[in-house]
């Protein structure tokens, strides 16, 4: 598979000291290597909530630390499900659909792990953007036959958290079955399928029940920027974990009503778990499997500046902190200590303005980026975007 850089690499800052108790921490994927993981704060009301992609690090700098794996068998061989509030491994109905994602994010000397959704027998997979977001290669396994697969990405919707994957030369594959998020009701029973703690294997399984719906959730990372606004989640006590990302949670009849999401941590006393409505991530799969891209709909790849950002202490715009060797910025003159300023001639305001902006052009797209050096001198110039991994 064509191997994209990442927009915005370079080593990211240590992550945060543990919240305390009451607080719980969004978590990323599964990370393995030398590069400091990205740390996401995510509140609901007032409570900071974790993602389910795992993360592995290993080597040198500071990161978050991942979440322990469920113990499993390491086969797909059919299980009975676990009891209601319990955590075990998915029976053989809940496995079909399934599958697992691994993620390379080359310029980050690191890899992520998720879940993911058969959604067509050709091949389409439904999962979480942040699954995918910055990954330059993508290995998907399917888990009831154990069949691995390269993919590319079709689309993504960033701003609700979704992505369309396409494995290269599938045929004939199992989908997931969907059903109705529509008529789910608080102290419904629910699933939550997926590849937690990232090892492969069976998939794990943890039951619980709807707690609230149409529930809102707001994500930044460690800096506060790059906030992520989700509405209209599913809230439920299923102990969904970091890996989980993307994987299905089933109603009592094994059929998707909601893409596992976000996670409150394991120092957490009630495990509380969100899911986005499977009618939602429909909707928007089917928008980008049609081809019909938006405002927060970007298909294929996005345009590549090759900068690691920040907020600016100092002015509007955003703080480069790392700049990728001979990417475009770097071609451009900009360099670390510089402040982006405006792309396009509209001003940029933030870290998220950016990288908006970025991701909203394609590659090989001509823009005119303005900043300031750490002098406070102005510069300009135009530069030509090269092809970067989804945002």
């Amino acid at each position: 598979m064509y191997e994209q850089p990442d927009p915005y690499l370079g080593e990211r800052p240590p992550a945060p000291e543990p919240a305390p108790a009451s607080a719980v921490q969004r978590r990323r994927p599964v990370l393995a290597a030398g590069a400091a993981s990205v740390a996401v704060a995510v509140a609901v009301f007032g409570l900071a909530y974790s993602t389910g992609r795992t993360q592995r690090i290993t080597g040198s700098g500071s990161a978050v630390a991942a979440l322990p794996a469920i113990d499993r068998q390491g086969t797909s061989a059919p299980v009975p499900g676990p009891a209601i509030g319990s955590t075990g491994s998915a029976s053989a109905a809940q496995q079909v659909g399934v599958v697992d994602i691994d993620t390379v994010l080359k310029y980050q000397g690191a890899a992520a792990a998720g879940t993911g959704m058969v959604l067509t027998a050709s091949g389409e997979i439904l999962t979480n953007n942040h699954v995918v977001s910055g990954a330059t290669s993508i290995t998907v396994r399917v888990v009831t036959t154990g069949k691995t697969y390269r993919a590319s990405v079709v689309g993504t919707d960033p701003s609700q958290d979704v992505a369309v994957l396409q494995l290269q030369g599938a045929s004939g594959l199992q989908s997931v079955h969907l059903g109705d998020s529509a008529t789910l009701q608080v102290g419904a029973a629910v699933t939550g399928v997926g590849n937690a703690g990232g090892t492969g294997g069976t998939p794990s399984a943890a039951t619980g029940t709807v707690l609230a719906l149409d529930q809102p959730l707001t994500a930044t990372d460690e800096s506060g920027q790059n906030a992520e606004n989700l509405t209209g989640m599913i809230e439920t006590d299923a102990a969904i974990k970091a890996g989980d990302s993307g994987g299905p949670l089933y109603d009592a009849a094994d059929h998707v009503v909601g893409m596992d999401t976000a996670a409150s941590a394991a120092r957490s006393r009630t495990a509380v778990g969100f899911a986005i409505p499977i009618e939602r991530a429909s909707a928007i799969a089917a928008q980008i499997e049609a081809g019909h891209a938006s405002a927060t709909i970007h298909l294929g790849y996005p345009g590549f500046l090759g900068v690691s950002t920040l907020a600016s202490p100092s002015a509007p715009g955003a703080l480069v902190q790392s700049v990728l060797a001979a990417g475009p910025a770097a071609q451009a003159g900009i360099a670390a200590g510089d402040v982006i300023t405006a792309v396009g001639g509209t001003p940029v305001s933030s870290s998220t303005a950016l990288r908006a902006a970025v991701a909203a052009r394609r590659p090989g797209e001509r823009v005119t980026v303005s900043w300031l050096d750490s002098a406070g001198q102005a510069h300009r110039a135009v530069i030509t975007l090269a092809v970067g991994p989804p945002d």
